[in-house]
């Protein structure tokens, strides 16, 4: 709520609206609480098995790329520049 002086038409004084609660009680923060803990949880062990399947991708990744390096042609690989 504002005050406003009409004949200087400058803010005298403000009273700022009231804040909105997050929670009506404590036991609804407790819960909301728990659930915050649950997900961090739940995203660490996402991440832990994340790394431990890591090196067995990268295995992968490497055994697929060394066959492709082994059925591309040998010889130099030609450049634009020497097509011209």
């Amino acid at each position: 709520m504002l005050k406003i002086d009409a004949a200087t038409k400058l803010v005298v004084s403000h009273t700022p609206a009231p804040r909105k609660r997050t929670f009506e009680d404590l036991e609804m923060a407790a819960k909301a609480m728990r659930e915050q803990d649950e997900r961090k949880e739940s995203i660490f062990r996402q991440s832990v098995d994340a790394e431990r399947n890591k090196a067995d991708l990268l295995e992968k990744k490497f055994a697929e790329a060394l066959r492709k390096a082994k059925d591309a042609p040998e010889g130099k690989p030609l450049r634009d520049f020497d097509l011209e």
